[in-house]
């Protein structure tokens, strides 16, 4: 794999984590505002960005486990970086809406 053809793939995984922690930053704004059926749909559009930003690693990882070489990149290890800490973020999301709920009793 050459150089531009990593750095697309890096940018594809950056690109779509940075849609998904916009919409887990939207969901709480949904929360904090008490409408859990629109932070809900948010986590869900995030979940969507998330999937195709592994889909993006996945194929990076079949062609390594296929013994494509590649030289690793900065941008790639900041592209992990971010797909790592937005996962970890909607997880995060996900149990602030259940305490959200919890403590809006009406």
């Amino acid at each position: 794999m050459d150089k531009e053809e990593l750095q697309v793939a890096a940018f594809e995984i950056i690109l779509h984590s940075g849609e998904a922690r916009t919409a887990v930053h939207d969901a709480f704004a949904s929360m904090r505002n008490g409408d859990y059926q629109k932070a809900s749909e948010q986590l869900e559009v995030a979940n969507a960005s998330l999937l195709e930003a592994h889909h993006a690693q996945t194929k990076l990882l079949q062609d390594y486990a296929k013994g494509v070489e590649m030289k690793m990149e900065i941008i790639m290890v900041h592209a992990q970086d971010h797909l790592m800490t937005t996962m970890t973020l909607k997880e995060v999301a996900i149990e602030m809406m259940h305490l959200y709920q919890k403590v809006d009793v009406k």
